[in-house]
């Protein structure tokens, strides 16, 4: 015995012992068709084909067993229907796809197609016995028994839930029955070897991780939480919304999987409640099936989600079918759901449902009364005051909840699946060369069904801009909607985007969207607040992403974007802003003659120089003077012009650089200053000498002559300039410019080239001005008739303090406030000189011109 018999003989030992509705009659002598079963409603409308219709449209209640009547055999489940009104409008999806393919002459011609409507309870278990009674066609529930006059049925349309999917292939797989799935998708049904017939007309939400993604992207929510459904749909749901977050850096605050079937009055309601609440999470994230959904709402619609906000993915209907009290709570929930479509026909074929067409059909029938709160008949069960329906009655004056023409997504899942298995059949057809009535007898008509249920190419229809191809999976869209609630209960379904995957774009009007009470404007969902611009994130040790700390951006760098992971370096022609946000162009700055500290230090420079030729001019104009004559007036003239030139020199510091004056600026000075020091020099040894040389015929009156001191100025002033053509030689100053000393300046200045020559050749400045002043300072106490040497120690105190409190002013500063620092030194060095020299003997000759005479002198001299 194979694997294929053993199981049979297993099902059917299941379904005669255990099912507990499995209850008939036990009449002797009489055929198995006709011996009465429990109620279990059946319609059937025949045609050459005929396909079955499984649906929810009544319910069961469980009730005690009946122990002391052995008329029937046991059951757990009694016959106590009550009616499911939103699963009537997929079944009347199912009547009008059949009607209108039986009036289409372009497919199925010929043929006509039949269906079979069977009510499965909403039961598991139950859905078991609704295939064995489609099988049977009419009868009790015996299994390989065909009660119906025709072998003729060939598919099956049905399966609300892969639950009931699942009960239905334990039969309908035995005997090779494609089943269209018309249900949400499961990835469980895949599964080809476990459920080889199963066919899901469901979307599978491929794409619905994407557009949550990019939902948190466009309003900035990085820190979000998440309840799934415990589904191996929600598990694959969650890997891939997972690693598409990942990719995006934004982060799980909190998550919770809650199973589909969860006591509502049990404390895990209260625990759900709590946690969510207690979550840092301010939105979230829900995923399941329609039935999780439910239960969820169930448990939220009874406390306000205070600083929350629900993303969820009901449908438009879902919220039709809802009480208005019960959906109150939700306002501003963000709802994305399959976009709502309109089957073209559809909703005139209910309205015209009449009371003479309604009356064949038992599930129309019940519907009928229970809407209209009417019966057919005297002899109808219903309470005796409940009046006859009347004519003219329409289902267009049916309010919600108990029927809504809105169309449903099971309704056109329904429609499709029906339109799918009429294409199929029609290439079936086309392939069999048979007569219609042979082909209706076929044996194992409906295995060979799969084949083009499998591989099945789009046929064209009138009704293929609807339907398509409805095994092919098509692009995944949907509406963004936002849940409004307003006073008196009025609630409403207002759309303020869409999402169309493949780059096609995600658009949302923000502007249309309320959110809820606690939230003035769009909220807020992170783990720490965004960095803004100029300032770069810092990821916490063993923290996720989302997590980080706002660092500001190093000196010389920026960041012009929110949550900057790296600060951009500006180039080297720009600076950062104060807020470090962007990359300002530097200016370009000199010590220039325009600015206030340029003119000033110029107009020093040229004062000063003009005072000197003045002095010069007093000095060659009262030249046989006695004060003039004394310590050898020639040096005075060269220390003079020599002291014009170093005030004038400053001036190759001021304004816009360029190679030459960088060449020239310091060199100038050196030698100019060289040659003012050597003539201080000069003076002050000549003084020394006339004190000394007193003896007649002495070797020190030949250092006395004017050659002397002239063959001494040239070899200093000589040294000097080897001292600079070395530095010229070897490496020269230079133009450069300065991006990094001042932020936001560039500044254009010479580089001295060698600090080495730099400091040498003010060393040797230093050193000669040492000597002076220590040469002046020794002859201090000399008689003063014709004694300089107290002015020179003065003079040389002067240039030696301005210029050792320079160099580490110099070194300290940058830029313009460097090249500003040289010329106040040199100025002020020269001025010393000058001031303390000459300006004695300037009030002398001027303004006292009765000492400068040579008795006063000599009468000085004695005095002292």
């Amino acid at each position: 015995m194979d694997l294929n018999n053993l199981r049979f003989l297993f099902l059917t030992l299941c379904v005669v012992l255990i099912l507990p509705s499995v209850h008939f009659e036990y009449q002797i002598g009489k055929s198995p068709c006709e011996i009465k079963r429990a109620y279990n409603p059946t319609y059937r409308k025949e045609g050459d084909l005929v396909l079955g219709g499984f649906f929810s449209l009544l319910q069961k209640r469980d009730n005690k067993v009946q122990k002391k009547d052995f008329k029937f055999f046991p059951t757990l489940i009694t016959a106590t229907p009550g009616l499911v009104f939103e699963n009537y409008q997929p079944f009347f999806a199912f009547q009008f796809a059949v009607n209108e393919i039986n009036k289409n002459p372009h497919l199925l011609s010929n043929i006509t197609l039949g269906y079979q409507v069977v009510s499965n309870f909403q039961n598991n278990r139950l859905a078991v016995e609704s295939s064995i009674i489609w099988m049977a066609g009419k009868g009790p529930i015996i299994l390989n028994y065909d009660c119906s006059e025709q072998s003729n049925s060939v598919a099956v349309i049905g399966g609300t839930t892969s639950a009931q999917s699942i009960s239905m292939a334990t039969i309908l797989n035995l005997y090779k029955v494609p089943q269209i799935n018309y249900g949400p998708f499961d990835l469980l049904l895949t599964d080809k070897l476990q459920y080889p017939y199963i066919y899901q007309m469901g979307t599978k939400d491929s794409t619905l991780h994407l557009a949550f993604v990019q939902m948190m992207l466009h309003f900035g929510w990085t820190w979000v939480g998440l309840i799934l459904a415990d589904t191996i749909r929600g598990e694959s749901f969650f890997r891939d919304l997972q690693a598409e977050m990942a990719s995006n850096s934004l982060c799980v605050g909190f998550m919770e999987i809650i199973s589909s079937t969860f006591d509502l009055y049990s404390g895990e309601k209260y625990g759900i409640l709590s946690r969510t609440l207690a979550s840092s999470s301010n939105v979230i994230f829900t995923y399941g099936d329609s039935d999780f959904l439910q239960h969820l709402l169930l448990t939220l619609v009874d406390y306000i989600l205070y600083g929350k906000v629900l993303v969820t993915t009901f449908s438009w209907e879902f919220f039709s079918d809802q009480q208005l009290e019960e959906v109150n709570n939700l306002h501003g929930t963000i709802i994305l759901s399959p976009p709502q479509k309109e089957i073209p026909g559809f909703i005139d074929f209910v309205e015209s449902l009449n009371q003479s067409v309604v009356s064949e059909n038992i599930f129309l029938k019940q519907f009928w009364e229970s809407v209209f709160t009417c019966k057919f008949s005297e002899n109808n069960n219903f309470d005796m005051l409940i009046p006859i329906c009347q004519e003219g009655l329409s289902l267009a004056d049916v309010q919600a909840p108990d029927f809504n023409l809105i169309t449903r997504e099971l309704s056109l899942n329904v429609y499709n699946a029906v339109y799918g298995v009429a294409y199929a059949l029609h290439e079936l057809l086309q392939s069999e060369v048979r007569e219609t009535s042979e082909l209706a007898k076929s044996p194992g008509l409906s295995y060979k069904l799969h084949h083009f249920l499998k591989h099945k190419d789009p046929v064209s229809s009138a009704r293929d801009e609807l339907c398509g191809d409805p095994f092919t999976e098509a692009v995944e869209t949907y509406e963004i909607l936002n849940f409004k609630s307003f006073p008196d209960d009025i609630v409403t379904l207002v759309k303020v985007g869409e999402f169309i995957p493949h780059g096609a774009g995600f658009r949302i009007n923000q502007e249309s969207i309320e959110w809820p009470g606690d939230f003035s404007q769009t909220p807020i969902a992170m783990c720490t607040p965004s960095c803004g611009p100029g300032f770069k994130k810092t990821i916490r040790e063993n923290q996720p992403i989302c997590c980080f700390d706002c660092d500001l951006c190093p000196e010389g760098h920026i960041s012009n974007q929110t949550d900057a992971e790296q600060c951009l370096q500006c180039p080297e022609h720009q600076y950062p802003s104060k807020e470090k946000d962007r990359c300002l162009d530097k200016t370009v700055t000199f010590l220039a003659y325009e600015e206030p500290l340029g003119m000033t230090l110029a107009w020093a420079a040229l004062c000063f120089s003009l005072l000197t030729a003045l002095l010069l001019g007093v000095f060659v104009k009262h030249r046989d003077t006695p004060i003039v004559k004394a310590n050898n007036r020639s040096l005075s003239y060269i220390l003079l012009i020599s002291l014009i030139l170093c005030f004038l020199c400053s001036l190759l510091f001021i304004g816009h650089p360029n190679s030459a004056t960088c060449l020239l600026r310091q060199t100038t000075f050196a030698v100019v200053f060289t040659v003012a020091i050597a003539s201080i020099l000069a003076k002050t040894i000549t003084v020394v000498l006339a004190f000394r040389a007193t003896q007649p015929r002495s070797m020190l009156q030949r250092w006395l002559s004017p050659k002397a001191s002239y063959s001494l100025i040239v070899i200093c002033s000589l040294i000097q300039i080897c001292l600079c053509v070395i530095w010229l030689g070897t490496y020269p100053p230079f133009l450069e410019m300065d991006n990094h000393s001042e932020p936001g300046f560039i500044i254009i200045q010479c580089n001295e080239g060698s600090i080495l020559a730099f400091y040498c050749v003010l060393g040797y400045m230093a050193l000669l001005a040492l000597g002076s002043f220590t040469l002046a300072f020794l002859a201090r106490n000399l008689p003063d008739t014709f004694n300089e040497a107290k002015f020179l120690t003065f003079s040389m105190l002067v240039f030696c303090s301005v210029w050792i409190s320079f160099l580490p002013t110099y070194q300290s500063t940058k830029g313009k406030a460097m090249v500003a620092v040289e010329i106040f030194s040199i100025l002020a060095s020269s001025a010393g000189i000058l001031a303390f020299i000459f300006a004695p003997k300037c009030y002398v000759i001027l303004l006292r011109p009765d000492r400068n005479t040579l008795e006063m002198l000599k009468k000085k001299a004695y005095i002292s």
